[in-house]
């Protein structure tokens, strides 16, 4: 792994305590392009997760709270007459930026959760009939609360399928969730603080090494024997799509690249397929009523496919 990457993921993971997993998957995700689905309950560091990637990335950073009443206007941006220089003039929106954190995105209806779509699948914005690229680097976490649910619009399918990962939050152990208050009392954390370690060109640079680790015609026959078979399992409603198996395999790139390999392996493969498929699959009613979860499916559906020598 890039010497730089390395000292980012250590100071990284000295920062968010208790998040280990988590943070090298959103790690994963932003090498590979993807973008990232969080869920957890309030207070669990969602937030300040992301605020410190981008510090330490030396990028730019944008929050934009989803309420009922935002526009999709109020993402992407607008076109606006200047009577002072009699012409319009466009005003781009907070999407324009490196990392975008959409904070509680099903508290806004499906309308405004769509002006999210062409940026995440195209990387570009249209404004008023004109088309504006987004920076190389552009990488959406949005962020919902499992615990409410009045008042709340659930992704759509094709929104959720725009995802790489879906991350769940849990709270830290006892000893990281006593250092984690240690810090805040001793104001020794403070994200706008953290010293960038990357800059985008190194960022752009370690990207197009991990486009080139290998992925065997045996890894990828295994990637796809997993997709097709939550199409076949009778536990699974709706199976994956083939933006799955895309998404697993460049995830999968980026994971083995983070453990110091330039090629990637069957396990590999196993450790991104459930953050990967738990936001793509629906499971059968009767799967539900009998209280199995969708990741306790997905391990079983993994674990029933050969794993290739």
């Amino acid at each position: 792994m890039n010497e730089e990457l390395t000292s980012f993921l250590e100071k990284y993971e000295q920062r968010i305590l208790g998040q280990s997993l988590n943070l090298r998957l959103l790690l994963s995700a932003i090498l590979s392009g993807g973008h990232v689905l969080l869920e957890g309950v309030p207070g669990t560091g969602k937030t300040q997760m992301v605020r410190t990637l981008a510090s330490m990335l030396g990028g730019d950073f944008n929050r934009i709270q989803f309420t009922p009443d935002l526009l999709p206007s109020d993402i992407t941006g607008s076109t606006i007459y200047n009577m002072k220089e009699s012409s319009f003039q466009t005003l781009k929106g907070p999407i324009f930026t490196n990392i975008l954190l959409a904070d509680e995105i099903n508290r806004t209806p499906a309308k405004t959760q769509a002006a999210l779509l062409e940026a995440m699948e195209e990387k570009q914005v249209t404004i008023q009939g004109d088309t504006y690229p987004l920076p190389e680097v552009f990488f959406v976490v949005a962020t919902q609360n499992p615990i409410e649910f009045e008042g709340t619009y659930p992704l759509p399918e094709a929104q959720q399928d725009r995802f790489l990962f879906k991350l769940l939050i849990d709270f830290p152990s006892f000893e990281e969730e006593k250092n984690v208050l240690r810090q805040v009392i001793e104001n020794s954390f403070d994200a706008k603080l953290v010293s960038a370690i990357l800059n985008m060109d190194s960022f752009i640079s370690i990207r197009r090494e991990i486009e080139r680790v290998t992925v065997g015609e045996n890894v990828i026959d295994y990637t796809m024997q997993i997709v097709r078979k939550t199409r076949e399992s009778e536990a699974i409603r709706f199976g994956a799509s083939t933006r799955a198996g895309i998404s697993i395999g460049k995830a999968a790139q980026a994971w083995a690249y983070i453990k110091g390999r330039n090629y990637v392996t069957p396990d590999d493969i196993k450790m991104v397929a459930k953050p990967a498929l738990r936001h793509r699959i629906q499971l059968s009613p009767h799967v539900e009523l009998e209280g199995s979860t969708v990741d306790q499916i997905i391990e079983e559906l993994v674990g029933s496919v050969p794993v290739p020598r």
